[in-house]
């Protein structure tokens, strides 16, 4: 094979480690997605999605149909299995994956960045909205760990990980809410104009 450019993304590694397991159609592969609770960590809100990445995987030889299923009650299946290839793929991700912290641009802090253009009142009202939204979305997450069969930590730690960023989220905007109630953050489109000025 001639050699390619392998871009890694969190689906394509999500899809070669549930291969790793066992040859599986990717209906069941989206399915064991969801049901996992994976689709948090890689987006298949559309099921085509995973379509069009494990036909890139089959493209780079990272995966291979291993049989083609034929069942007079449901379309054909198409069952792939992870090649050599794939797994190597699969082992140089996740170690490069785990030890690097991705360049990555969320839009929160994007958010952030132009907060001035919202009064402190507006600013606040949506932070609040943000806050309320994190502390429910926390608690989903530790009812569903809790409803969790009891797995090891091992299998587990994606999802500790997630709700140790919300947590940490959580507790960060409830600061500058403090902050913004406490009239020690607050700013006009006057102030922001000197501010301008005097950086310009």
């Amino acid at each position: 094979m001639a050699r390619r450019t392998v871009r890694r993304s969190p689906l394509a590694l999500v899809l070669l480690s549930l291969l790793a397991e066992e040859p599986m159609h990717p209906y069941r592969m989206h399915e064991l997605i969801k049901a996992r609770g994976k689709d948090r960590i890689a987006n298949v809100a559309q099921r085509n999605s995973v379509y069009q990445t494990i036909d890139r995987l089959l493209r780079l030889e990272l995966i291979a149909v291993r049989e083609t299923a034929r069942d007079e009650r449901r379309p054909e299946r198409t069952v792939y299995e992870i090649t050599d290839a794939g797994l190597n793929a699969l082992r140089t991700w996740t170690a490069e994956m785990l030890a690097s912290p991705a360049r990555e641009f969320p839009e929160f802090p994007a958010a952030l960045s132009s907060l001035m253009v919202l009064t402190p009142e507006e600013a606040g009202s949506r932070l609040r909205q943000r806050a309320a939204e994190l502390a429910e979305s926390l608690a989903e997450d530790r009812r569903a760990m809790a409803a969790a069969p009891e797995l090891p930590r091992l299998f587990l730690l994606d999802e500790e990980y997630q709700i140790a960023v919300r947590e940490a989220e959580l507790a960060w905007v409830r600061g500058v809410l403090e902050a913004l109630r406490s009239g020690e953050l607050s700013w006009s489109q006057e102030w922001i104009r000197e501010v301008a000025e005097k950086f310009a």
